[in-house]
């Protein structure tokens, strides 16, 4: 493959009969406690297609797609700021997105930072798979990760984006685990277990922790598109 890696800074020769893996970061706009952006999911998606595409050989055909910003994020919209689309205009636009996308791209792969997308992306791109379309979505889940804007999150942020961690206003939330607040949170969202929107402790993150854990995600990415293996949820393991 020729030409530049992302898909927007490409005019239509560049990517016209090439064979193409495109990559798509998928995320959200919503609460991430006090001290993170609300783009969190964005940016971590974003990191982990970048670092695929940046370490994948020329050959390899990966492209970069600009992101997906907005997703289904009901359980967080008792805070300001948060912007959730729901399930089912979301779908519509993975639908839509994955039937237009392989007219000249060859896969597909929605690379997920937001974890509250993923009953869509399940139905997406199941009905994607179904119409004969070899589409694919991958989830950026850390290993032994607390819940949301706790260390993990707070970790990969002071390695991908340090200049929108506000330090001095992290705090710890709710430490429970989540099973146990699944009830509450179905009635109440985020808010009725967490005042200030956190899940875990972001005490103690850091950058070089947010490199190891940004580290395990992206090599299992190329793992998974090398093997290309697609299991019944439509998900690249």
């Amino acid at each position: 493959m020729t030409g530049p890696s992302v898909l927007g800074q490409c005019s239509w020769p560049d990517v016209d009969g090439q064979v193409i893996t495109l990559l798509v970061p998928l995320g959200s706009v919503e609460q991430h406690g006090p001290h993170l952006p609300l783009d969190t999911d964005t940016r971590i998606a974003a990191a982990v297609a970048d670092v695929v595409c940046s370490h994948s050989d020329a050959d390899a055909g990966l492209m970069r797609a600009p992101d997906l910003n907005y997703g289904a994020s009901g359980e967080h919209e008792g805070f300001a700021g948060t912007i959730s689309i729901g399930h089912e205009a979301l779908r519509g636009l993975l639908v839509e997105y994955g039937r237009s996308a392989c007219r000249w791209a060859t896969r597909v792969v929605f690379v997920n930072g937001h974890g509250g997308n993923t009953r869509t992306l399940v139905d997406a791109v199941g009905l994607l798979r179904y119409e004969g379309r070899d589409v694919a979505w991958f989830p950026c889940a850390f290993d032994g990760a607390d819940a949301h804007a706790g260390f993990t999150e707070t970790s990969v942020l002071l390695h991908v984006s340090p200049s929108v961690v506000d330090t001095s206003r992290a705090m710890a939330g709710n430490r429970e685990p989540v099973g146990a607040l699944l009830g509450a949170m179905r009635s109440g969202g985020v808010a009725a277990v967490s005042p200030n929107g956190v899940l875990g402790d972001p005490e103690g993150a850091t950058a070089d922790e947010g490199v190891r854990l940004m580290s395990e995600v992206s090599e299992r990415l190329r793992a998974a598109l090398s093997s290309w293996r697609v299991d019944a949820q439509g998900r690249l393991v």
